[in-house]
């Protein structure tokens, strides 16, 4: 069995490791203790991004549904012959992590099935399924079962989770609707994003990042560098995106090259280690 469990989560490693350079970078940086924990959260909440987002030449609406069922099973059962799934229930089991967060999740992924302009209020329900339930089960990882501290840090693990995919959703703008018919910003139409809308959404991003900052410097000494790391990618990212016009945005795809990524790894290091964060 402890064949299997590591051969499961080995998987959930290489998926991250093969869809997203940066949060591998920031994995690295957490106490060993965290990785393969962190890995099975990245593994399931990936795959399931991929059924809904990426497999168009199949069912997806199928593809999710089994894929939910199987969920639940695997953490019911406490195993499964998927490894993504066999891998996060051992994370689900060994931290704790509340039940009610992964429907939260499974439901932002299911609004995704469908080809929809988002509502505030939809819009805020997608933003904590999809993101903000997902830092809280890593917080719930990093805190290791100390609820005091889990509380104290829960609405900065939520802005921060929230931060991230309004970057995201930036970024992807053109992507999301011209491959997927979306929008997600609110009263937002594509043909008019204009920099008006465009600043009106990064200042919202800027106040979860200011909210979710505090809280990185209170995560336990085990978790910080890492958490630290993603949130100044994040930041790097979007300084990019509020350089250019809102006419750049609609054409094209603002990324951080590997090298650039590689530099803020060494910098956040250096100001860790001098207690500079």
């Amino acid at each position: 069995m402890e064949l299997f469990n590591q051969t499961s989560l080995e998987c959930s490693r290489l998926i991250t490791q093969r869809y997203s350079t940066s949060f591998t970078l920031g994995i690295k940086t957490l106490d060993k203790k965290f990785h393969f924990p962190i890995y099975g959260i990245y593994g399931f909440v990936r795959f399931a991004d991929e059924i809904v987002d990426t497999f168009h030449a199949f069912n997806r609406e199928k593809l999710f549904h089994e894929f939910r069922e199987s969920t639940w099973l695997a953490i019911e059962n406490k195993i499964s012959l998927n490894p993504v799934l066999h891998a996060f229930q051992l994370v689900v089991h060994a931290y704790n992590i509340d039940r009610v967060y992964i429907e939260a999740f499974l439901k932002s992924m299911e609004m995704d099935l469908d080809e929809k302009q988002y509502c505030r209020e939809l819009y805020d329900e997608y933003i904590y399924g999809s993101a903000e339930v997902v830092g809280l089960m890593c917080l719930q990882v990093f805190c290791e079962g100390d609820k005091t501290k889990f509380e104290s840090l829960k609405e900065a693990a939520r802005s921060l989770g929230a931060a991230f995919q309004k970057v995201n959703f930036l970024r992807d703008i053109k992507s999301d609707f011209q491959d997927r018919g979306r929008v997600y910003f609110p009263k937002v139409n594509f043909h008019g994003f204009d920099n008006l809308a465009k600043n009106e959404i990064e200042a919202d991003i800027e106040a979860d990042f200011e909210k979710a900052y505090a809280g990185i410097l209170a995560l336990p000494k085990s978790a910080r560098m890492g958490v630290y790391l993603a949130y100044i990618y994040y930041r790097k990212l979007f300084r990019k995106i509020k350089a250019l016009p809102a006419s750049r945005i609609l054409n094209e795809r603002v990324r951080v090259p590997d090298n650039a990524k590689l530099a803020l790894l060494l910098g956040s290091y250096v100001r860790y280690r001098l207690n500079t964060i």
